[in-house]
């Protein structure tokens, strides 16, 4: 399947020394890799041979080896990046020279910024999103969205969506990890996804944080399928794990870190009212929340309490995933008054600000409109969103534009 960061990673590698591809594990970057020219030698640090070959003494591998070099699971190896920006510094003019992949390490990103920066290009990799499963060649919408040309009547008008409501909802209930994605069969997604909590938890986790009380943690997991869309109160959640309150924020921390978790922060900016400032967060893959939820299958999805979080959430981490293969510069946020009006999703970077409000329903009614219109007249915004599953995109006044999830 071609991924949608194939472009972006094409350009970074006539651009950088060195690429970056971080994300969870199981996401495909390894898979990502197998995309370079056979002239690239590629050396997985996950295996003991080439940890060997690398670690005994990463300056004279990177001498004798100073270009066309992939090192996957570098987070493996913290002496590696110092040797990287030796090397890369011996010949600072020339791009392409190195890719590096690396996963579930809140430790990678702070080694990267503090010893590679400037010479890196950085690409967030996840699990397949819904526009990589449903692959078109015209451009996607989320591109149309970020064009500060294009207007709502633009948007109004974009094409048929990707796939039908049955296949969107079969995304939605299966999640984007590519192997469960690819063996659709029920029995293999129920043990894959075992499997990889058990990996994440006892392999990613316990290695990388050796103090952590592993049963504290593993509740901590239970309680976050619960708390998925929720505004985050650090107290409760550390009453009812029995830890203090700041190891309660380190949980979220590293579950953020690795991967496995989105913190969303509140919209606090020019606030001309009082507004929430707590945290918001969400499983970042949808199949996974499903999976610690023990829901069986779609009908049970459709009736079960968290079914418009789930959703909340799958739509927010779509858009996200797809700025994100675009190269985007944005920042994300949730807006909630203490009166209770609330946008699900700010979107702020070179595009401007853009307020997103999701929907599992077909049809919006004015009243529901409301805070996104305030929020669009308080803030001069271009125009906002409603993502929803109606049949077709439309303009509910002249600066809201619904656009179904299919239209992604």
């Amino acid at each position: 399947m071609d991924r949608a960061y194939s472009a972006l990673f094409r350009e970074f590698l006539k651009t950088f020394p060195c690429v970056g591809i971080i994300g969870p594990r199981q996401c495909g970057k390894t898979t990502f890799l197998e995309t370079l020219p056979k002239d690239w030698r590629r050396f997985d640090l996950e295996r003991s041979s080439d940890f060997q070959v690398i670690s005994d003494d990463p300056d004279l591998f990177l001498r004798l080896n100073p270009d066309r070099i992939a090192i996957d699971e570098a987070q493996d190896l913290p002496g590696l990046f110092p040797a990287l920006r030796v090397a890369i510094d011996g010949d600072r003019s020339r791009a392409g020279r190195f890719v590096i992949t690396g996963s579930s390490s809140p430790a990678l990103l702070s080694s990267i910024s503090e010893t590679l920066a400037g010479r890196i290009g950085i690409i967030e990799m996840a699990p397949f999103s819904w526009a990589e499963t449903q692959a078109r060649q015209e451009p996607s919408t989320v591109s149309l969205i970020v064009d500060r040309s294009t207007t709502p009547h633009d948007l109004a008008q974009v094409g048929a969506g990707r796939g039908d409501l049955e296949t969107i909802h079969d995304y939605w209930f299966r999640g984007g990890y590519p192997e469960p994605w690819l063996k659709k069969t029920d029995r293999f997604r129920n043990l894959w996804m075992d499997q990889y909590v058990r990996t994440y938890l006892y392999r990613d986790v316990g290695r990388l944080f050796p103090g952590l009380d592993q049963n504290k943690f593993r509740l901590f997991l239970q309680l976050l399928s619960g708390l998925s869309g929720a505004v985050l109160n650090y107290s409760h959640v550390a009453r009812s794990l029995g830890v203090s309150q700041p190891t309660a924020r380190d949980y979220f921390e590293i579950a953020h870190g690795t991967f496995l978790w989105r913190q969303v922060p509140a919209f606090e900016k020019n606030a001309v009212k009082r507004i929430v400032k707590h945290p918001r967060g969400y499983l970042r893959d949808s199949g996974l929340l499903h999976h610690l939820l023990r829901i069986p299958d779609r009908d049970a999805l459709l009736g079960h309490p968290q079914m418009g979080n789930s959703w909340e959430g799958m739509v927010i981490e779509e858009l996200i995933r797809q700025l994100n293969s675009l190269g985007s510069n944005f920042d994300y946020y949730y807006y909630r008054t203490a009166a209770g009006a609330e946008v699900d999703l700010i979107l702020e970077g070179d595009f401007g600000l853009i307020p997103v409000e999701i929907k599992h329903t077909q049809s919006v009614s004015r009243r529901e409109l409301r805070p996104l219109r305030d929020f669009i007249a308080e803030r001069g915004c271009r125009f906002g969103l409603v993502i929803n599953n109606d049949s077709a995109a439309r303009l509910y006044d002249e600066k809201i534009i619904g656009l179904p999830f299919a239209c992604l």
